[in-house]
């Protein structure tokens, strides 16, 4: 038996660094949504608990056209998500490439938020605000720039002194012009919001919304959370990259829906859907939309590809 190929971080991580290949990671995503869609094979993930120090997530997808077959093992503990993914034989189950995995995980969530941006964000969006200051908030501020000429970047987190420092940190690393904001004045002012955290209670009102916001919400995937507050999905038009990952995972959703305040029928369809025009989720300028995401199996597989290639 061979030996697997082994691919570190650091190449995920330089493979990525360009606008180019983050845009060519951005479309693939879009084509997986869109006419590849029905080509995967992916069941359920596995949640197993760590005793309370975390949870691991088992993530396979199967692709029945190329004969590919892909599992992703990630654990998310208090110092954020490390994740390893296999690329293995289908028939023997022999492991062929072995990546490490935390990057790609962030920036594939990322280009899945890229994508339901191009489709459900105002052709006119011009200020971008993130929620949180770590590899995900990172991620987003590099990759959403792939479907709209953001002029405008606005960051929150969990104080000001580490907005102040994340906002100085990537305008020197990405070249942009990152803002530091308290939660109202990033909400006030965003075309596009993104919630990039661990936060286990709402970050802002969704009073506070203005009309025409599109908002991804990505950082939280457990039943009892949320990043936004029911009034803000009362007022949005929802779409999931999932329905079976929203059911069983995502707070943000299923909170509201237990309370009486929406029921399933809020819940315009998947990112598919939309991808494939089957569902416009913006009616007019004035929608305020919700992409969230609890992350899909296909879309590490098309990322690790992407590596590879």
């Amino acid at each position: 038996m061979e030996s697997p190929r082994l691919v570190s971080e650091r190449e995920v991580r330089e493979h990525f660094a360009s606008q180019r290949a983050v845009a060519a990671l951005v479309a693939a995503i879009e084509h997986a949504f869109g006419a590849d869609f029905a080509e995967y094979r992916m069941p359920p993930r596995t949640f197993i608990d760590l005793a309370g120090r975390g949870t691991t997530l088992l993530m396979p997808c199967y692709h029945a056209s190329r004969n590919r077959f892909g599992l992703k093992i990630a654990t998310v503990g208090p110092t954020g998500v490390e994740a390893t993914y296999q690329l293995l034989d289908p028939m023997t189950g022999q492991p062929l490439v072995v990546m490490q995995a935390s990057h790609l995980t962030a920036i594939r969530t990322a280009a899945a938020s890229a994508v339901a941006t191009k489709y459900m964000a105002c052709e006119n969006a011009r200020t971008l605000g993130i929620f949180g200051t770590g590899r995900l908030a990172r991620t987003h501020l590099q990759v959403l720039r792939a479907v709209r000429p953001f002029a405008r970047f606005l960051v929150c987190g969990r104080n000001p002194a580490s907005s102040a420092k994340f906002a100085a940190d990537t305008s020197a690393e990405l070249g942009l012009n990152v803002e530091p904001a308290s939660p109202r004045e990033l909400v006030g002012q965003s075309d596009v919001i993104c919630t990039c955290t661990n936060h286990k209670q709402p970050l802002f009102e969704g009073a506070w919304l203005h009309r025409g916001t599109h908002l991804n919400l990505t950082g939280i995937y457990k039943p009892t959370q949320q990043e936004v507050d029911c009034a803000t999905v009362v007022r949005s038009r929802v779409i999931v990259d999932l329905r079976e990952g929203y059911e069983a995972e995502a707070g943000d959703l299923m909170m509201p829906m237990h309370q009486g305040l929406i029921d399933p029928q809020h819940v315009l369809g998947e990112l598919h859907d939309v991808v494939t025009r089957r569902i416009n989720p913006r009616r007019s300028p004035h929608d305020i939309t919700l992409f969230k995401s609890v992350g899909v199996a296909l879309e590490d597989m098309v990322a690790a590809e992407l590596v590879l290639a």
